[in-house]
């Protein structure tokens, strides 16, 4: 089960980038018809590692998890980004009633506005955001019954900071809290029967510009 949610993964991560790659090019062609220049419009990809739990209920039943991502960005303004991106997760359950290793695997898909004041020369861009995102979330084999496999919506509200080394290399801190929609995976194992909560992660990240 652990193989078969990590290779769904490996999925999503390429259909997800390979569109966002498109999304991207086709920001700079729009960008360039409305007088921006092509280097004024970079885009560029980066990896993201992190961890973070749910709140509410959902947090009374798993523990705080790593999560890996990949994000294609673009920043068609000086004060404005956007991205799009994959993340991937594991939320050990902490649960007495299933065997112990058991997890929920998280897997995005998730679209971000996020804008700011560049400092620094813009080499420091601090910034909130928002924006729109998909998760599934599949309990592993032992859980099964207990725990059901499930799709979220989710609204993440972002804050954070990222610095440019040079003009293509750049790293960042960030903490997002996700408001989810449609939360029922742990409605089995709770006594109200409501699964509840939202979900906050911390993650650094590291990537280039192109």
């Amino acid at each position: 089960m652990k193989f078969r949610s990590w290779m769904g993964g490996i999925a999503v991560v390429a259909f997800c980038t390979a569109g966002s790659a498109f999304a991207a090019v086709d920001a700079s062609r729009v960008g360039r018809g409305i007088d921006y220049e092509e280097n004024q419009v970079p885009v560029g990809i980066d990896v993201r590692g992190g961890f973070g739990n749910f709140t509410g209920n959902s947090g009374d039943r798993t523990k705080g998890g790593p999560l890996l991502g990949i994000t294609a960005d673009a920043q068609p303004w000086p004060s404005v980004g956007v991205e799009a991106g994959y993340e991937g997760q594991r939320l050990p359950i902490d649960d007495g009633r299933v065997g112990d290793g058991e997890a929920m695997w998280r897997h995005n898909v998730g679209l971000l506005a996020k804008a700011g004041p560049p400092l620094l020369k813009a080499k420091l861009f601090p910034y909130v955001g928002a924006g729109v995102g998909l998760s599934y979330l599949n309990a592993s084999e032992g859980a099964e019954g207990l725990y059901d496999n499930d799709f979220i919506g989710e609204v993440p509200l972002a804050a954070g900071v990222d610095y440019r080394f040079t003009k293509n290399v750049f790293a960042g801190a960030r903490a997002t809290y996700r408001a989810l929609i449609g939360t029922s995976f742990a409605n089995d194992a709770t006594p109200a029967g409501d699964t509840t909560g939202g979900l906050l992660n911390f993650n650094l990240t590291v990537g280039g510009a192109f």
